[in-house]
This record gives structure tokens, C-alpha cells and sequence, in this order.
């Protein structure tokens, strides 16, 4: 009897696309005027970064942007998720625009135009003006007016000419930098992080209200929340589930999903918040600013998660040791069906939804050749898979417009180093070469085809 290969299919208006971010790739770390972010001064603290890896030159798409087009321009993407350095904007985090950094943008996006790619522009992806980061960052109210006035500048000068604005990529990232420790900019104070999140919200919210008086033409803004969505690795376990749902709504996705689509914070969190003293310092309206209209919504998806009370209780004695646990966590990318639809569902998320990041790491401990990274077959059997249950998703009546790939190449991995290549291309950090990888073929087939056959 012969298989019969199914065959997935996308909309022919379907936007494939690859993503990166200005800290990650571009290098020029101190180059034409650009202040230190609070990743370029974390990353110089011994022990922080693996191996002590430096982002000062990474891959360089500072001066190398116009070959990375070129790689984009040859897989046939549509569309190019790139972040904007508010350090290289504005050196001090507010008054002085620096010129070179407009220039730089400026050149970017007009080639990205030049390629009939369209730009994907995200307005904070992690990278502080470290002169900001001194008078209280995201802890600081002021923040707010500092944000506004940073995204005024952008879209003064690209309004227009970028047809997606981010106001913010991976919110977490702030909380775990403020209340774990192990991003930028290395502070454990989970108080302080909740009073973070609170005015990033803020930020988010009149961002998209002074978007909004631009009245642009054909620009949309919307928002990246990753969701690592959490399930009891024992169904009717009482710890499994309080741990899945503790992740989820107290220090995961539902910490910004809810004040954003719903209003305010959820029950659990307000309850969480309360007990342990931790309500940041609000205003009156403070949530009505946070829930703005938006046009559309980006989804960082990389996996499900199982949780298990009892490993998790293994692995924390193991840290607070001063020891390693080495836990790999098993694929569950079927997730990816079950959020899209939470986020409907749940969240009454009702506008476009993009899949804004997606990909696969290959570890690098410096032992094994270039050849043995090119032949990534782990990472098309794994991309393949979420795409099969993304169309399942859309078949359900899912509204899914597009997707991109994380990354265009390999690159700066935050604290990471250089030790995880997500790239399409491999990228060689002597030389600044970028090499296809067996995936940016497979990649190029499929957004040329429209899908792909099991």
C-alpha cells in the first residue's frame, strides 16, 4: 500500500519571514556616536556571559547589513523582524539623537524597501541605554516619558516606512533581569521587577496612544509576548498543577496578556502580589493605558512545558548548592495549537496573529566542525512539526498571518555567548562569514512553495 504524503499549505499572502535583534547582530558595540546599553555593561562582568563572550562585534550587520539582505533576499522571505538600538539612537537614553544611528536605520530599512522586504521593526528589545539603567530603568516612573520620547524620534523619522512597529519584544526578559539576575541588568529584587513590569505596561500603552495621533497610513503596531505555556506533568497532582499554573500567571505570559486583552491583573496574580507585598505603586487609569487597541499580536513560540513538583524541588536544591541540574526539556511543540487557541479563548485575542519567533538551537561547545552545524536536520524536522500543528491551528479558524523564523543567522545568544546557533546561516565569528545551513535551502523551498509535504 503507498503512504500518501499530506501536504500543508499555506495562503499565498501568507508572510514567511526571518528575525533578529539589534544587540544580537550588529556589532559596532561603541562605534558613530552609540552609548553602552545595560547588556553591553553586563556582559563585560566576568562570569555573566558564557564564556565571557562579547557583543562589541558579533556578526556585525552594522556594516554588513547590505549581505544580509542579500541572504534574505535569496530565501525569498517577505518580510525581515528586526529591533531597533535605543542606544545607538539616542547615547543617553533621552535628549540628544545621535545622527549616525538614524543613518544607520535609515539605510536598513530603505534596502530592506529596495528588496520588496517589509520591515518588522521592534521599538525595545531588551537593550537599555545603560544611562538610564542609573537612574532607576524600568523602576523609574520616568521611564514612561523616556520611552514616549524615544519612540516620538522613531516615528518622526520611519513612521511610515516600517509597516509593523513592536513596542516591546519579550516583556519577561525584563522580570528576569531585575528579578533573577541572570539578564541585564543583573538584579535580584523581585519587588522592584514587579514595579518594572508595571511601567513597562505603561510604556507599552501610551506608546500605542501617540501611534495612534500620527494617524499613519498603512503602519500597524502591535506587541511580542512569548508563551511558554506550562501544563502538570501529572494531571490531579495538586503541586504539579499549583507549579504549571504559578509559571504561567504569576511568572510567565499572563502577567502581560491580562492587562492587555482584559484589564488588569489577574486574580491570581493580584492575590500573589498582595500576600507577599509586591503590589508596585499605581495610579488611577494605570490600566486603562495599558489596554490599547492593537493591530496585531506577535507570538514567540518554542515550546510546551511539563511540570513536575518533584524535579522542580530537585533542581532548585541542586542551584541553591551551588550546583548544576542538567534537565533537557522533551519537545512539545503540539503546544503551539492549544495557545493559539488559549489566546483566543482565554485572552480574546479577535486581531491577526503573527508567529513572530520560532526556531531550534544546536548547542556549540567548540568541539565539534562547521559541517557537523550545516547539516541541521534536527531543526527542519522540528520547524516542520510546528508549522503542521500551526496549520491545524489556522484550520480551526485561527486568524495566523505569518511567520518568522528565528534567526537569519547565528549570533550573540544573550547569556548564552555564542554556544547556541539558531541561525539559518551559520556564522563564523573569525571571519564574519555567513554559510547556509541544510535549513535555509528547506526554508527557501518552503515559503517558494507555499508549504511543504510531510
Amino acid at each position: 500500500m503507498q503512504n500518501i504524503k499530506m501536504r500543508y499549505e499555506f495562503p499565498k499572502e501568507f508572510i514567511w519571514g526571518v528575525s533578529t535583534a539589534a544587540a544580537q547582530i550588529e556589532g559596532a558595540a561603541f562605534e558613530d556616536g552609540k552609548g553602552p546599553s545595560i547588556w553591553d555593561v553586563f556582559s563585560r562582568i566576568p562570569g555573566k556571559i558564557h564564556e565571557n563572550d562579547s557583543l562589541e562585534v558579533s556578526c556585525d550587520s552594522y556594516h554588513l547589513y547590505e549581505k544580509d539582505i542579500e541572504l534574505m533576499k535569496s530565501l525569498g522571505v517577505k518580510s525581515y523582524r528586526f529591533s531597533f538600538s535605543w542606544a545607538r539612537i539616542m547615547p543617553d537614553g533621552i535628549g540628544h539623537v545621535n545622527q549616525a544611528g538614524i543613518d544607520y536605520y535609515r539605510k536598513l530599512i530603505a534596502c530592506l524597501k529596495k528588496n520588496d522586504i517589509i520591515p518588522n521593526a521592534t521599538i525595545y528589545h531588551w537593550d537599555l541605554p545603560y544611562a538610564l539603567q542609573v537612574r532607576g530603568g524600568f523602576g523609574n516612573r520616568n521611564i514612561v516619558e523616556w520611552y514616549c520620547n524615544y519612540a516620538k524620534v522613531l516615528f518622526d523619522h520611519f513612521g511610515d516606512d516600517v509597516d509593523f512597529w513592536v513596542t516591546f519584544n519579550e516583556p519577561i526578559a525584563v522580570y528576569v533581569g531585575h528579578a533573577a539576575g541572570f539578564f541585564a541588568p543583573g538584579i535580584k529584587d523581585e519587588k522592584y521587577a514587579r514595579q518594572c513590569l508595571h511601567n513597562l505596561l505603561l510604556c507599552h500603552g501610551e506608546t500605542v496612544k501617540m501611534f495612534r495621533s500620527y494617524g499613519f497610513e498603512k503602519s500597524k503596531i502591535g506587541i511580542v509576548v512569548d508563551v511558554w505555556k506550562h501544563y502538570p506533568s501529572r494531571p490531579g497532582n495538586r503541586e504539579d498543577e499549583a507549579l504549571a499554573k504559578k509559571n504561567n500567571e504569576i511568572e510567565g505570559y499572563g502577567i502581560f496578556l491580562h492587562p492587555l486583552f482584559l484589564g488588569g491583573y489577574s486574580e491570581e496574580l493580584n492575590h500573589y502580589l498582595k500576600e507577599n507585598d509586591m503590589v508596585p505603586d499605581m495610579q488611577d487609569g494605570d490600566f486603562e493605558i495599558m489596554k490599547q487597541e492593537l493591530d496585531f499580536y506577535g507570538l514567540n513560540f518554542y515550546n510546551g512545558l511539563y511540570d513536575n513538583a518533584d524535579e522542580f524541588k530537585k533542581m532548585k536544591e541542586a542551584v541553591d548548592n551551588g550546583g548544576n541540574y542538567q534537565n533537557k526539556p522533551e519537545s512539545h511543540v503540539e503546544a503551539i495549537q492549544d495557545v493559539l487557541h488559549m489566546l483566543k479563548g482565554k485572552y480574546k485575542i479577535s486581531i491577526p496573529i503573527y508567529i513572530t519567533e520560532n526556531g531550534l538551537p544546536q548547542p556549540d561547545d567548540g568541539t565539534k566542525s562547521m559541517e557537523f552545524f550545516l547539516d541541521d536536520q534536527e531543526k527542519i524536522d522540528y520547524v516542520k512539526d510546528v508549522l503542521v500543528f500551526l496549520h491545524k491551528a489556522m484550520e480551526d479558524g485561527i486568524d495566523v498571518k505569518g511567520y518568522y523564523m528565528w534567526s537569519l543567522m547565528d549570533n550573540y545568544e544573550w547569556n548564552g555567548g555564542f554556544a547556541m546557533r539558531y541561525g539559518l546561516y551559520y556564522t563564523d565569528y573569525k571571519t564574519l562569514e555567513r554559510i547556509p545551513k541544510k535549513s535555509s535551502e528547506w526554508y527557501r523551498q518552503v515559503i517558494c512553495q507555499h508549504g511543504f509535504a510531510e
